[in-house]
């Protein structure tokens, strides 16, 4: 039952399937200059001046982001200021958002507040540039526009919403 053979056996397929990793955390404390790119789920409570690429980013409620967040998931109770692209975006109350939103899913809580604009996008898998494709899901005439803007940014924010 628990023979030598037995537990070799099992790590030939544990090397072969991947083991979940826990979340890298940025205290409180921390302060990062430059870029963060994590495979797995990040959650931050210190402030990163540079950009965040993660595939789940938790950005806590003491954190304060400077740059630009490319995630799957994301989730704010911080302060950011810079543009967001992810699938699911989700702003808690107490978050701070100046930047624009591409998102597939996003969900803004009451009291969140937000000067920037939001647009629903199909995020394609990364090309091999490394970039995110961006196909807009609205009208047909808009993909150019959403490609363009993608590529050249989108500009400077100009409407505050707050959720109340």
């Amino acid at each position: 039952m628990f023979s030598k053979t037995s537990s070799s056996g099992k790590s030939g397929k544990s090397g072969s399937q991947q083991k979940a990793s826990p979340p890298s955390i940025i205290s409180v404390d921390l302060h990062i200059v430059g870029d963060l790119n994590c495979e797995g789920e990040i959650h931050i409570d210190g402030v990163i001046d540079g950009d965040i690429r993660g595939r789940v980013v938790l950005v806590g409620e003491s954190a304060t982001i400077k740059g630009d967040i490319i995630a799957d998931n994301l989730t704010v109770h911080g302060t950011v200021s810079g543009q967001i692209k992810a699938r699911s975006v989700n702003l808690a109350k107490t978050a701070r958002v100046t930047g624009d939103i591409l998102h597939e899913d996003l969900s803004i809580q009451k009291g969140a507040f937000l000067e920037g604009h939001c647009k629903r996008i199909n995020l394609k898998q990364e090309v091999g540039d490394g970039k995110l494709g961006l196909v807009s899901s609205t009208a047909r005439g808009r993909e150019a526009d959403v490609k363009s803007a993608a590529k050249n940014g989108l500009g400077s924010a100009k409407v505050a919403t707050q959720a109340t």
